[in-house]
């Protein structure tokens, strides 16, 4: 998986008309194993080195930790299902299909719903994709990374560019809906590097495109390669290029950017499961280290499982398979949906920040409209082009 994208990332001018979420809830799976850690990567990883009996009782408890929190919701109608994790392509296609089933038994999807997984383009991987397919995967996000092996070799990733060619034209048969992610602002990258490498990528196909910003960890290899002074990333003026490189090149070629870090070619083409997150609806996150968001009671809770796959499967077992559990005061969850909600170009509701006593006509936020870095358009805000490359410093404003 990519590192963190960075919220200063341009977005497009166009903007959306902003949508209920409403009670829908959607699912995420949060599979830790992957074939090599990446040195970039932060996230709840392990090796997969044959562990079957371990990964069978997973999913066992993955499915236990679904039934439980869905007698926690009550009824609710499912809005989409994300596999991610780790490389949850090394899943059992088998245990997918089960995970799926499971899911909209015990949320009734209102019709056909997105059901994303994430994959990596190894041969070995894109040889179970016709099998992810059919135990019900319809959309794959694929992590590309680069298409230049000696920049695959530098970040740590286990495939080559011809793979990734190769996996990308496999995936487009097996998969209605296809998404790639290429990591950009790499030690040694120039601007026109990075163009070539972006229109030889839009080349393959697909509809979407999730460019991130290396960020670089100080947890990780790549940060304590920084800290030792041995890895030198793009200086900040490079970085702005390679910014605007990436939202010109991917706008003459019909991408719009609804997210700072995520391109469509067309709505139908969007995330539905990101954009059910970033509009502050409520998800269940089951697998180890999995976050959630849920109502209950009335309530908006954040919750996190277990990070350890034995501390996960053993608290799901004893009905308490979160490490955190928290209401969040309407303060947080203000804070929360503005976070998430100013990096769309859908923008957030001036109702879901009540809590901030935000007002547009005096103070910070009626600063920020005036100077041009915020436009107001039917009671929701939204970030400009002016605002989208400072959006850090935006948000930091209105939540001083």
């Amino acid at each position: 998986m990519p590192a963190t994208p960075s919220s200063s990332s341009p977005l497009a001018t166009r903007h959306s008309p902003l949508r209920d979420p409403g009670s829908d809830v959607a699912l995420y799976v949060h599979w830790p194993y992957c074939a090599r850690i990446c040195p970039y990567c932060d996230f709840n990883v392990v090796r997969d080195r044959g562990r079957t009996d371990e990964q069978a009782a997973l999913v066992e408890a993955i499915l236990t930790d679904m039934q439980a929190q869905a007698a926690l919701t009550g009824p609710r109608r499912l809005a989409s299902i994300f596999f991610g994790g780790g490389t949850p392509s090394l899943m059992d296609p088998a245990a997918v299909a089960r995970v799926i089933a499971r899911a909209q038994t015990l949320f009734q999807p209102r019709g056909p719903i997105e059901i994303t997984l994430e994959a990596n383009p190894t041969d070995a991987e894109a040889d179970r994709f016709a099998a992810l397919a059919a135990a019900g995967i319809n959309r794959l996000s694929m992590g590309v990374q680069a298409l230049d092996d000696a920049a695959l070799k530098a970040l740590g990733r286990n495939h080559s560019a011809d793979e990734a060619r190769r996996a990308v034209a496999t995936a487009a048969r097996a998969f209605p809906r296809l998404s790639i992610d290429l990591i950009y602002a790499r030690p040694g990258q120039s601007v026109a590097d990075w163009r070539a490498e972006l229109s030889e990528a839009l080349d393959l196909g697909f509809e979407h495109v999730s460019p991130y910003q290396l960020t670089i960890e100080p947890t990780t290899a790549f940060g304590r390669a920084f800290a030792r002074g041995t890895l030198v990333p793009p200086d900040e003026d490079l970085a702005a290029e390679l910014y605007e490189t990436t939202q010109t090149v991917l706008e003459a070629a019909g991408f719009e950017a609804y997210e700072v870090s995520n391109h469509a070619r067309g709505e139908a083409a969007r995330s539905s499961h990101n954009l059910h997150v970033w509009r502050g609806g409520d998800y269940v996150g089951v697998g180890p280290g999995a976050h959630g968001r849920l109502t209950l009671d009335g309530v908006r809770t954040a919750t996190v499982a277990h990070r350890g796959i034995a501390d996960y499967t053993t608290g799901v077992a004893a009905n308490a398979p979160w490490i955190e559990r928290d209401n969040q005061s309407p303060l947080e969850a203000a804070e929360e949906r503005l976070l998430l909600g100013l990096r769309t170009v859908e923008g957030v509701s001036l109702t879901d920040l009540a809590a901030l006593d935000l007002s547009p006509d005096r103070g910070r936020l009626a600063d920020l409209l005036a100077d041009g870095f915020l436009t107001r358009t039917d009671e929701h805000i939204a970030a400009t082009a002016t605002g989208r490359p400072l959006l850090d410093a935006v948000l930091k404003a209105l939540l001083t």
